[in-house]
């Protein structure tokens, strides 16, 4: 629920959306040399803010608000950190921080200190990607969404085409056509749910949304929306070519971080704004696309020849497990949706994906670099040449295949825990079909880079703190699997009387 005023330390709020547009603007004042020092002080200094939003918000157990001048809505605009809010904030910051890193290698500025498009376009693209994120989840009304999602695809699109080569203009421009497809229908959505109600404040539709065509047609637009940019098989099909000729460190920011965006707007709009009880038919529609994305991509990963195209498919397959949270909470007997076991396993679906993915990007990066290619068959003496970063593909691998410790392996089990309760029995068999297919596609990558290489093959040496930065994300990843198999109260923070 919405506070009535700014909460103490509601300021943190404001810091974070604009800290990274500052960095954006220093790197124009002080010139595009610095640019790459200018973004590292700005990581350092946003993932301090996240850490501190996170533990207000745990150390009240009450959400932050800022109401901007003052106003409550729905006259004003609100900017909340609920549970899920601060738990998004800080995976954002750590991970961004960690591709900061790696990008190190790829996007430095001359040591002449000359002044190069390059570096100065991409650390500018990543703060302005970074401050359009914290919008998506600290954002409580749907106009306020819509900027921070038309902010992140004018941030990510560049970033696939940074080579500038015809293949990724095309795969980029179809990205773009794919998620203006998605704008335009969430912004129709929009526009019915202000004609129906006469606001867009979502703690405020909370109460007001009614069961009528109107309601059920705006929503049902902006949901579909969103699952075009979100990657939700069928409409997946801009993500595998955006992939495939983009940096490794766009690749693993749009994987980890930017699809997830989408599926987050779609949860706040189907247990926030949605008429209670949701539609059940609805919700088992959005978790058989969520099983059609998790079968066909694995299969589909399964028939790439190139380690970057493996990983962007099973990125939609990876994707398509959030979706089946729907009729899990539903069907729920916990009192409300934040305290089931479901919700839970959702969220740290989401959580131990990015990590595990933003890994294997960077990763594939890596041995690309390393060996010259991408080619699956042809790793072999990639466990030489780059030791760390095949462990830690390795390690990410437990995690997309659901297996002891990783997160993944805890995240997949509550959602299993969740389908048998609910007897939900048909998502349970894909939920194990779904690791069966991962374990296949991540062992055939990590056979073939531990084999002999081959004769005459020559190497590239890699900075061994760009191995760090991949092997760090990696053991996050893993280390998720140690929480408690139960929903987590933290979670919860913030839903007042929401049920």
């Amino acid at each position: 629920m919405m506070a009535d005023a700014t909460t103490p330390g509601g300021g943190l709020l404001v810091l974070a959306l604009m800290l990274p547009a500052v960095g954006m603007l220093a790197i124009f004042a002080l010139g595009l040399r610095h640019a790459e020092r200018i973004a590292h002080a700005t990581l350092l200094a946003g993932l301090a803010v996240a850490l501190a939003v996170a533990v207000k918000v745990g150390q009240s157990g009450q959400a932050m608000t800022y109401l901007i001048g003052g106003w409550r809505p729905p006259l004003g605009i609100a900017l909340q950190a609920d549970g899920l809010s601060a738990v998004l904030m800080v995976m954002t910051a750590v991970i961004l921080c960690a591709v900061g890193v790696f990008a190190r290698g790829s996007f430095s500025s001359p040591r002449d200190g000359a002044e190069t498009r390059r570096p100065f376009v991409f650390w500018s693209l990543f703060l302005g990607l970074w401050s359009a994120l914290n919008c998506a989840w600290l954002a409580r009304d749907l106009f306020s969404l819509f900027v921070a999602l038309e902010l992140l695809t004018f941030s990510a699109v560049p970033l696939v085409c940074l080579d500038g080569s015809r293949e990724t203009l095309r795969a980029a421009l179809r990205y773009l056509l794919f998620a203006l497809a998605g704008s335009v229908l969430y912004l129709m959505g929009t526009g019915l749910i202000y004609g129906a109600y006469g606001t867009m404040d979502i703690a405020t539709l909370h109460h007001l949304t009614r069961a009528d065509w109107a309601t059920s047609l705006a929503l049902g637009l902006m949901i579909v929306g969103l699952m075009a940019k979100a990657a939700l098989f069928p409409l997946h099909l801009w993500l595998p070519p955006a992939h495939a000729g983009a940096p490794a460190a766009a690749s693993a920011v749009l994987s980890a971080l930017v699809v997830k965006a989408p599926f987050v707007l779609i949860l706040r709009l189907w247990f926030e704004v949605a008429p209670q009880p949701a539609s059940t038919p609805a919700g088992a529609m959005l978790a058989g696309l969520g099983a059609a994305s998790i079968l066909f991509c694995s299969v589909m990963a399964l028939r790439q020849a190139r380690l970057k195209l493996m990983i962007a498919y099973s990125t939609v397959a990876q994707v398509g497990y959030l979706f089946l949270v729907f009729p899990l909470v539903m069907g729920s007997a916990a009192v409300t949706p934040w305290e089931s076991v479901g919700w839970t396993g959702g969220v740290l679906q989401l959580v131990s994906h990015a990590f595990a993915k933003a890994a294997m990007f960077l990763a594939a990066g890596l041995i690309a670099e390393a060996l010259g290619h991408d080619r699956i068959a042809d790793l072999g003496g990639a466990a030489k040449a780059v030791p760390v970063t095949v462990a830690a593909f390795a390690l990410a691998g437990l995690s997309l295949m659901g297996l002891p410790p990783a997160g993944g392996f805890i995240a997949k089990l509550m959602l299993l825990t969740a389908a048998v309760e609910t007897a939900n029995w048909w998502i349970a068999a894909t939920i194990l079909a779904g690791g069966i297919l991962a374990a296949t596609y991540v062992f055939r990558v990590v056979g073939s880079a531990l084999a002999e290489a081959p004769e005459g093959a020559g190497t590239t040496a890699i900075a061994r703190s760009r191995e760090l930065a991949v092997l760090a994300l990696a053991l996050i990843a893993v280390a998720l699997g140690f929480l408690p198999l139960q929903p987590f109260d933290y979670l919860a923070i913030g839903r007042g009387g929401m049920p």
